[in-house]
């Protein structure tokens, strides 16, 4: 059978941060989005209701539950229009969900009928539902202080066309006179006070509203995209643990193992030369020997590559700096890092910069770099800088593409900035 799969997640990452307004423009446009959220919740609930009751009432008939399943389109429908609105009208972040979408090419039952066992479509159909009741009180505050307001402001004006009568005005009923100047007066007054209040009311019907919204419509975004986030950082630990074995792999085959094989085949020469020419046999030997010595020196390298002795027996400073006084290209450090980190930050941090500075001294053709290594109270920054030929970039290998692989797997971030003939500076930031 086909499994179920799920449409794209659209994370913050994927678009810019919404502008939110500012000033009169944002009064303006909350203003805008409480009174039109009467009619659309109105809108919304009549539909969607109606769509549920009848396809409920209904179920016992194919039409019922083919009814049913697009009330709950409807109101992702409904669901996506808020969104909408949160982001371009009060310049909310308001990612859209991952909902559950039948596969390419199933049939239409499975199609009409995926919607209903998406737990994301139900929200929006409860948003359908309580929606109508903040944006009832949206629209009726919005539209009381803006109409109170106007009426206040303007009351000087239009009083004129009121004909004269016996009725006592606001004025002369909380007794401050009678007359149509007091009158003007006080409405006036009024006007002014409400227009100073009305940004906080507004604000007040519209964040209850928009709240609610987002927490029905846009907070599951939020989990979800932590959960890719976690689930990408997890492939990329995989990935980068795989390369490292590859790597180590290579190397191994490459260098100590064919210096045993060369040890191997110098011992056997020197076995069969003992007995004939034992001055030949000696000389032999000391080949062999400077051959093992190089195999050990070799093979330390290796282990210093996989797990560095210094920096468990000493700590990320003292590593750091026996790694930057063996740098081929000359270096200017500044390591400012606690004595203790938690280990896999640690473990970044020294194959950040050891990788940087194995690329600056292969493709940099630098006379001199910059290490910085500083610990904050957030994270650890790593940067080094060179006055090489630039034009590095992850996409040409070089190491970057791997090094932002392993960054990726403790939730770290890498930037490379590299002009051309200018140089290359890398900062790769790592959460404490």
């Amino acid at each position: 059978m086909t499994e179920t799969v799920t449409m794209p997640l659209a994370t913050p990452a994927d678009a810019p941060a919404p502008t939110r307004p500012r000033g009169v423009r944002r009064v303006l446009l909350e203003s805008a989005y409480s009174l039109s959220a009467f009619p659309i919740a109105l809108v919304a609930f009549v539909v969607v209701v109606t769509a549920l009751t009848v396809g409920l009432a209904l179920a016992i008939f194919i039409g019922g539950i083919l009814l049913v399943s697009g009330g709950v389109i409807v109101a992702r429908g409904f669901a996506r229009l808020e969104r909408i609105r949160l982001r371009g009208m009060l310049g909310r972040e308001a990612p859209t969900p991952r909902y559950v979408a039948a596969p390419a090419g199933a049939g239409f039952w499975r199609r009409s009928l995926t919607p209903l066992k998406d737990a994301q479509s139900w929200l929006d159909v409860v948003w359908s539902l309580v929606g109508l009741v903040t944006g009832t009180l949206a629209f009726a505050v919005a539209l009381i202080w803006w109409t109170a307001t106007a009426t206040g402001l303007t009351y000087w004006f239009w009083q004129h066309w009121i004909p004269e009568g016996d009725e006592s005005g606001l004025a002369d009923l909380v007794g401050l006179g009678e007359g149509r100047t007091t009158e003007s007066l006080l409405n006036l007054g009024l006007g002014v006070v409400l227009l100073l209040t009305l940004p906080w009311a507004v604000r007040l019907v519209t964040v209850v509203h928009a709240s609610l919204a987002w927490v029905l419509l846009s907070s599951r975004a939020e989990l979800q995209h932590e959960v890719a986030r976690v689930e990408g950082g997890r492939d990329a630990a995989r990935v980068a643990e795989a390369e490292s074995m590859r790597r180590l792999e290579r190397d191994i085959h490459d260098g100590p193992q064919q210096r045993l094989v060369r040890l191997t085949m110098d011992l056997g020469r020197a076995k069969r030369q003992v007995a004939d020419d034992p001055a030949q046999a000696a000389v032999t030997i000391d080949g062999a020997l400077a051959q093992a010595r190089e195999t050990v020196a070799e093979l330390r390298s290796l282990s210093r590559g996989i797990a560095p002795p210094l920096l468990v027996d000493r700590g990320l400073a003292a590593a750091l700096e026996e790694m930057l006084t063996q740098s081929v290209v000359p270096v200017e450090s500044r390591i400012d890092v606690p004595a203790q980190l938690p280990p896999h930050v640690e473990t970044a941090v020294y194959f950040v910069a050891a990788e940087a500075l194995t690329n600056v001294a292969k493709h940099s053709g630098a006379a001199t770099a910059t290490v910085s290594v500083v610990a904050s109270a957030a994270e650890v920054e790593v940067r080094v800088e060179d006055d090489g030929v630039g034009g590095a970039h992850p996409s040409k290998g070089l190491g970057l593409a791997g090094l932002r692989q392993r960054l990726a797997a403790v939730d770290g971030t890498l930037d490379v900035a590299s002009p051309e003939q200018v140089g290359t500076t890398l900062v790769a930031r790592i959460p404490r």
